[in-house]
């Protein structure tokens, strides 16, 4: 549901020197966008790091005017519009300290299903091409949300195997709705969203695919997915940033080395040589690393449910504990109660849950059992 927040949140992440961070301190600050709207103006002075030169655009009534005509392209093309500051974005890349502000998004997008984030050159390979198909042939009775950026080459591969195997697939754009780039696409984002995918953008319909748009769209490649798996790329190529990205989220990165001659390959080669990789040595091993091989059977088998026998390690005491002395607490709070990150506190969560220590509900809510 679109509401007046969403109007003034869009008129002022319009401003010209309001970014997602400065918008993040306001909405601190002053508890809405509507409210920042209003009173930063006059009142900036109690916001850390905001000057006056700063918020010199807020209040300028074009912007609402932009506002309006944005939300009006939204509900006529099916977008929706997602805030941070209302919790709407997906919960990892929430995280990220420079997360976007808004998300639009098209189609759907199911939270609680592990993502993998799937990245490389437009120039792919025969061997990359192999290397996907042979990782979504393993990985075909796993349940996850494949995500790229729709461009040509391995990013058009990996939606495109997505759909062939059923695998839920998201596409992160580097412009607005009001159009798709590369235009060779079209029909594979319809596909996309034909077969229950999403499209992602923080552009607005007034943003075009500029240069600079791809390097901000890789960060929420990198910060939407525990993991970024990187195929091939060159030196210098788009994907060495969304490592990057990943990197200063404290995300695994996977990288598929290869001939030091093959110039697709000497961007992997070097994440993994400066470590800000791990190699894939085989398509076993990295269905192994994601953890797509661990049933519920088998995690069960590591820690089997035996009331007499079980001994909690203790970070699963601590999580057991805080969630026992706090029913139905959220996962936010209690990432915030035990201060570790969410995506650091799911893992244990399922681990508990196979154990049959905790139950988990609708709006990531927890009780011991």
């Amino acid at each position: 549901m679109i509401t007046e927040e969403h109007l003034y949140a869009i008129a002022l992440r319009e401003c010209s020197l309001i970014g997602d961070i400065n918008f993040q301190k306001l909405i601190r600050n002053f508890g809405s966008a509507q409210e920042a709207w209003k009173k930063a103006k006059k009142e900036y002075s109690g916001t850390e790091g905001i000057g006056r030169k700063t918020v010199s655009d807020i209040g300028n009534e074009e912007y609402l005017k932009f506002a309006e005509k944005e939300i009006k392209f939204c509900e006529k093309n099916s977008i929706r519009i997602n805030l941070r500051h209302l919790k709407e974005l997906p919960f990892l890349l929430s995280e990220c300290d420079d997360a976007p502000a808004i998300l639009y998004q098209k189609g759907n997008f199911d939270d609680n299903l592990q993502k993998i984030s799937i990245v490389g050159t437009r120039n792919m390979t025969s061997y990359g091409k192999q290397f996907i198909g042979d990782f979504f042939e393993a990985a075909k009775l796993s349940k996850y949300i494949s995500v790229s950026g729709l461009a040509l080459g391995i990013d058009k591969e990996v939606h495109e195997q997505s759909i062939q195997y059923k695998i839920p697939t998201a596409a992160v754009l580097a412009h607005g709705f009001h159009t798709l780039y590369p235009s060779k696409n079209k029909k594979l984002s319809e596909r996309i969203l034909e077969e229950g995918g999403t499209l992602f953008t923080e552009f607005n319909s007034s943003r075009k695919p500029d240069r600079e748009n791809f390097i901000q769209r890789n960060r929420i490649i990198a910060g939407i997915s525990p993991s970024t798996i990187v195929v091939e790329t060159g030196f210098g190529g788009g994907s060495i940033s969304t490592a990057s990205f990943a990197n200063d989220y404290n995300r695994e990165v996977f990288a598929l080395p290869g001939k030091i001659t093959d110039p697709y390959s000497q961007g992997c080669n070097q994440l993994v040589f400066q470590n800000k990789a791990a190699a894939i040595s085989s398509v076993k091993d990295l269905i192994d690393s994601l953890g797509f091989n661990l049933s519920k059977e088998k995690v069960a088998e590591l820690f089997p449910y035996d009331e007499t026998d079980v001994q909690l390690t203790d970070t699963q005491e601590t999580v057991f504990q805080s969630i026992k002395a706090h029913p139905q607490v959220s996962l936010d709070d209690l990432a915030q109660m035990i201060s570790v990150p969410s995506y650091k506190i799911l893992p244990i969560i399922l681990e508990l849950e196979l154990l049959g220590k905790v139950k988990s509900f609708s709006g990531r809510q927890f009780v011991t059992i």
